[in-house]
């Protein structure tokens, strides 16, 4: 196995982000349903978020036991937004989770870091450059349709959590947790504006 690699694992197709330690870190090759960050509206981090209850509860125990037991428990460092300030709360210990702004901005997608747009007295925008080379390798799709996936990281105010547009670039400053409210952006197969969640783990090699 190598980076970069596709698998199929406990029914899903992953792509290989990174191998160490003799365990592999995979995310799922397409976004595999639509949920909300949370459940209730209010200040929100990812350590209290329905949707990591939801990942490592009832999407978990879909699988098999077999292959449960390959999955490594890891801790999970939750790091302030680096832009806003925005508290990441306490770190968690997950079998299963949604990537960091930092792991798709700096490590596993390419080195977007260098490519913020800024304002003339040099505080960052909120958006990535359009021009990203690196945004076709964060294009996920539901449904056979290009759709936007949440990350972990909080947003520009705790209601919200950063994400990745349909075409790659990063929206550094969040979309609501509970209501989603990318305007006009309605899934055409399901008629949902949920964003699309792309788990991540660490596998036993």
């Amino acid at each position: 196995m190598q980076i970069g690699d596709k698998i199929e694992f406990s029914g899903y197709d992953w792509r290989v982000l990174d191998i160490k330690d003799n365990a592999a870190l995979i995310i799922t090759e397409d976004i595999v349903e639509l949920r909300a960050y949370h459940n209730k509206p209010g200040d929100i981090t990812w350590a209290d978020c329905e949707l990591r209850k939801y990942l490592n509860g009832e999407f978990l125990e879909r699988f098999i036991n077999a292959d449960k037991d390959k999955i490594i428990p890891t801790t999970i460092v939750n790091s302030n937004n680096p832009w806003f300030g925005t508290i990441g709360g306490e770190d968690t210990n997950d079998k299963v989770f949604l990537l960091s702004i930092e792991e798709v901005v700096c490590k596993y997608f390419g080195d977007s870091s260098e490519n913020l747009l800024r304002v003339p007295n040099g505080k960052y925008k909120y958006w990535f450059t359009k021009k990203d080379n690196n945004n076709a390798k964060r294009i996920s799709s539901y449904l056979g349709y290009i759709w936007w996936w949440w990350l972990r990281s909080p947003g520009r105010k705790q209601v919200k959590a950063v994400y990745i547009h349909g075409d790659g670039n990063i929206g550094i400053q969040g979309n609501s947790a509970l209501k989603c409210n990318l305007s006009d952006v309605i899934h055409p197969v399901n008629n949902d504006l949920r964003g699309g969640i792309c788990p991540a783990l660490w596998l036993k090699l």
